[in-house]
């Protein structure tokens, strides 16, 4: 897991990661984002100078369906999932645009190439 979070890293970070089962995914999601469900990954991003500063919190039972609907190996999934969410907490967003949804995707296909995985979409 470091060094998939490392490898999307564009300058020094502290980065915890947390792995949840499907209550707490909800109850987080639900709390901080508005949303009645279980996500993949959530990134709190505290800071991003002098250091990036965020919690990644990945729900286990969400990742696992979605590795197994999308054909891909739970390993592949977790590391995409956690460059995704590492540049989440780089300021990187795909919600506000569909440039910016593009670039971050494009970035996120690069990344993960350079770690030997397939492009994740």
């Amino acid at each position: 897991m470091a060094r998939w979070i490392r490898h999307a890293l564009a300058r020094d970070a502290e980065i915890t990661v947390r792995v949840v089962d499907a209550e707490e995914g909800r109850t987080l999601n639900r709390e901080y984002r508005r949303k009645d469900y279980a996500t993949n990954v959530l990134t709190f991003d505290y800071a991003q100078e002098p250091v990036v500063v965020a919690d990644l919190v990945l729900c286990a039972p969400v990742v696992a369906r979605e590795a197994h609907e999308q054909g891909k190996t739970l390993q592949a999934h977790y590391a995409h999932l956690l460059v995704h969410g590492t540049l989440h907490a780089q300021g990187w967003d795909h919600e506000t645009s569909e440039r910016d949804a593009l670039e971050m995707e494009a970035l996120e296909i690069l990344l993960m190439g350079a770690l030997g995985y397939a492009n994740p979409y």
